[in-house]
């Protein structure tokens, strides 16, 4: 009997002993597994960005960020090709500046495979004043600054058409070139220029179509517009600005979270109380 009660201690000793182990394999397990997930979290990821509003919201967003382990650094450019070449080269992990036929013309053009992994808002085009303070008061043979890229210059055209300044044919779309205007008036002229050349260029044209980004940059108020494009329209569902990167980085958790943050209440509070029309969200409202 004395036997039977030693082998009984004995075998619930040895059954304490095991569960002891296992508990404390199993502790240090999820420690191993919290480490492991603290330390994804504490990434630096690199973004390249126009100034206004691009910048201005990543910077906003920054802290947000922070606080779920992402260091935000944001590379400011102002041209619309480096954004793309240094997410191409890999000195960026992604952009933020362009909208979806950008990058579509920009792949095209340059054989590169960028995508979009989501959109964030939208600057709506507008008209702006020269020489001519009035579209009704336009003379003949206008001159109209445009911007020289081919999906933006398509933009301003669409934009020219909804004012009536000049007709375009039905099946322009979004492709739109001055080849498919098939009534001009006021035979006006067109000046093709860098976006970012158009607002130091309006004292020498009658106006000038311009991105909403530049306009802002340039002090100028979408208010003060003497046409925008219509917040409803054919631009407002096409050229939200997106974040893009290399196909291998869009479902980086760290991108992800960064949009998540861009598509939130938060940021979309921040662009309407800092934009006053000339930048809208597309999400979080």
């Amino acid at each position: 009997m004395k036997n039977i009660f030693k082998k009984a201690i004995a075998s619930a000793l040895t059954l304490t002993i095991a569960a002891s182990l296992a508990a404390c394999t199993k502790t240090d397990s999820n420690a191993d597994e919290e480490n492991a997930t603290q330390l994804a979290e504490n990434v630096t990821l690199t973004v390249g960005a126009n100034i206004t509003p691009h910048a201005e919201i990543l910077e906003f967003a920054k802290p947000i960020l922070a606080e779920q382990g992402i260091t935000l650094e944001i590379v400011q450019l102002e041209d619309s090709i480096t954004p793309n070449t240094g997410v191409i080269e890999g000195s960026l992990d992604a952009n933020y500046f362009q909208h979806d036929p950008y990058l579509e013309q920009f792949n095209l053009e340059n054989g590169s495979d960028l995508v979009s992994v989501a959109k964030i808002h939208y600057e709506p085009f507008g008209i702006y004043a020269g020489q001519t303070t009035d579209l009704s008061q336009l003379p003949e043979g206008a001159v109209i600054a445009v911007p020289n890229n081919v999906t933006n210059e398509a933009r301003a055209l669409l934009l020219l058409d909804q004012e009536g300044i000049i007709t375009l044919s039905d099946d322009a779309g979004i492709n739109a070139t001055v080849e498919n205007i098939v009534d001009n008036p006021l035979n006006v002229q067109f000046e093709e220029l860098a976006p970012e050349q158009l607002v130091a260029a309006l004292p020498d044209v009658d106006v000038a179509v311009i991105n909403g980004n530049y306009a802002i940059e340039g002090g100028l108020s979408v208010k003060n517009a003497l046409a925008v494009e219509a917040n409803d329209g054919l631009a407002a569902t096409t050229y939200g600005n997106i974040i893009a990167t290399s196909p291998d980085k869009a479902n980086d958790p760290a991108i992800l979270a960064l949009v998540e943050v861009l598509q939130g209440p938060e940021v979309a509070q921040f662009i309407n109380d800092t934009y006053d029309g000339a930048v809208v969200p597309l999400y979080g409202e």
